[in-house]
């Protein structure tokens, strides 16, 4: 993916995790690693669209949707892995839970049918390697994406020994699965609000 967009898209969540307009530009540029005058020109566009005033979120479901649009197709291979959670467990390599089983964290409104992963381009051979000795490759219960950009796991947290993506990521996440995530969606999203 190309930096301007991942930039755009640090942009995004951080708007997303911050939707009350609190954080000034140059906080955003900070948080997103990239300059005021690109944070400016960036939000100038959502402001042109009426998605946000200023740093101000007016439209959180219009913003999730720019974002869809805008990120890269996702990259991932599907595995069957018996007992995933004792297996993340013991894993040494760095990831971030997302859909189905991060929602589990928050909501609980999914039946959990498969295991999304994030995880580092440079360490996805290891993944696949430490899988196979154990699990199948094919559609099953665990699917490794390729994170688009390293900050998914610096905004990631721990939770009850699990590494789980940023609330404003699993609100994405889970609006790109749809069906039966977008009831979740849209109580994850009334909590965004709130925050």
């Amino acid at each position: 993916m190309e930096k301007r967009n991942i930039k755009n898209l640090r942009i995004i969540r951080i708007l997303l995790d911050n939707p009350d307009g609190s954080l000034t530009k140059y906080k955003i540029s900070k948080k997103a690693e990239c300059s005021a005058p690109w944070v400016i020109e960036f939000l100038r566009n959502l402001e042109e669209k009426k998605i946000v005033k200023g740093t101000k979120v007016l439209d959180i479901d219009r913003l999730v949707d720019f974002y869809i649009q805008t990120m890269s197709k996702l990259k991932y291979i599907d595995f069957f892995v018996k007992n995933p959670i004792d297996f993340l467990k013991r894993i040494r390599l760095n990831y971030a839970l997302t859909t189905y089983a991060a929602e589990n964290y928050f909501t609980r409104q999914l039946f959990l049918t498969r295991y999304d992963i994030y995880v580092q381009e440079k360490d996805f051979k290891e993944w696949k390697s430490i899988i196979m000795k154990k699990g199948l490759i094919g559609k099953g219960n665990f699917r490794l994406i390729i994170a688009y950009d390293k900050k998914i796991f610096d905004e990631s947290a721990k939770i009850k020994g699990m590494n789980i993506v940023s609330v404003p990521l699993l609100l994405i996440d889970l609006k790109h699965e749809g069906g039966v995530c977008m009831e979740s969606y849209s109580l994850l999203k009334q909590n965004v609000r709130k925050h």
